[in-house]
């Protein structure tokens, strides 16, 4: 792995994927962007860059080394699949083309032949059109590494807050029935060594969040802060784990209580994503946490509506290259703090 680029997946080619990665090349320098290549689709990635009035030149590369050769100059693409640019009509072909960006960019990460890789936004209901049967890439990535769904964790990141979803991609009303205090172990666990693992943490401050208003108020609101995520927190606490908890909810992400902890452990979706996409929308960033390659993605959606316009901001995509060079490096000990 040492010396290889990473591997950056096209993503849903009707949407903002395509413009943002050639606006990430483009500023690869002012970032100091780690030399990555995409997995397919150069001449939608010409035409993408060209509607955004950048000056992007795309050279087809057939090994992943090939692009830290061209990579100062040239916009890498492995070659393969490609297709036709249409911004904003997203349809069952490029759904396909995603899916198969996707799966090239896993297998190489896999195969140690990238040092990590940066997916590209998707719709997750054209991919079920085309055969896609994971709740998200974050679960296919898992998946393809051998692992449970349940054993990579989805961490949101950005300059102000890291945030933590328990439970993700279900009802707001099954929530309660997910939650038990294995689950709330088995994460912290997860968390604490890939953020001293892959963010150079060495010991990680972890503050649980409430599920109830006012973390239930002494059980007036709800009893699961006392029946399931105070025992959790007394377990881990007794590891040596630096956690603290339940905290109520609305008083979390306060500036001042931010700097009280390093990630935020959040009982469900929105309790974790609404805090960092109103802090740090433009710079937020999924990274999977437990798994043997590095994989983060831009915390944003397809954008289908905005896509070709040229209003679509790449600091997301930006902070997602950069965190996902800086993780592999720390994996390989060169990381310069």
């Amino acid at each position: 792995m040492e010396g290889a680029p990473l591997a950056v997946s096209l993503g849903d080619p009707a949407g903002v994927g395509p413009e943002l990665i050639a606006a990430a090349w483009a500023a690869r320098h002012t970032h100091g962007l780690m030399p990555f290549l995409v997995t397919g689709g150069p001449e939608i990635l010409r035409a993408a860059a060209k509607r955004r009035g950048l000056q992007v030149p795309v050279r087809a590369v057939f090994h992943p080394h090939e692009a830290l050769d061209c990579f100062d100059h040239a916009l890498p693409v492995l070659d393969g699949a490609d297709g036709d640019y249409r911004p904003g009509e997203p349809d069952r072909d490029g759904a396909a083309l995603a899916l198969a960006s996707l799966r090239e960019a896993t297998g190489l990460a896999r195969a140690g032949e990238v040092a990590g890789i940066v997916t590209a936004p998707v719709s997750k209901a054209r991919l079920a059109e085309v055969g896609f049967e994971h709740p998200g890439q974050t679960e296919f990535v898992a998946y393809a590494c051998g692992y449970a769904p349940g054993d990579a964790v989805m961490m949101l990141a950005g300059p102000q807050l890291r945030a933590v979803p328990l439970t993700v991609h279900i009802a707001l009303s099954e929530v309660p029935g997910q939650l038990n205090s294995a689950l709330i172990e088995r994460k912290a666990r997860i968390v604490a060594m890939a953020l001293i693992r892959d963010f150079g943490i060495a010991n990680p401050r972890i503050a649980i969040a409430g599920l109830n208003p006012h973390a239930g108020e002494e059980g007036r609101m709800g009893d699961e802060e006392a029946r399931i995520i105070a025992p959790a927190i007394a377990h881990l606490l007794a590891e040596g784990l630096a956690v603290t908890g339940p905290h109520p909810p609305d008083a979390l992400f306060t500036a001042r209580a931010r700097k009280t902890y390093d990630v935020a452990l959040c009982m469900y979706h929105d309790q974790a994503l609404i805090p960092l996409k109103a802090l740090d929308f433009d710079e937020g960033v999924n990274v999977t946490l437990g798994l043997p390659v590095v994989r983060t993605s831009p915390d944003h959606g397809t954008a289908f509506a905005i896509a070709g316009t040229g209003r679509a901001d790449p600091g997301a995509m930006i902070a997602a290259i950069r965190m996902a060079g800086d993780c592999a490096l720390r994996r390989l000990g060169l990381y310069d703090d």
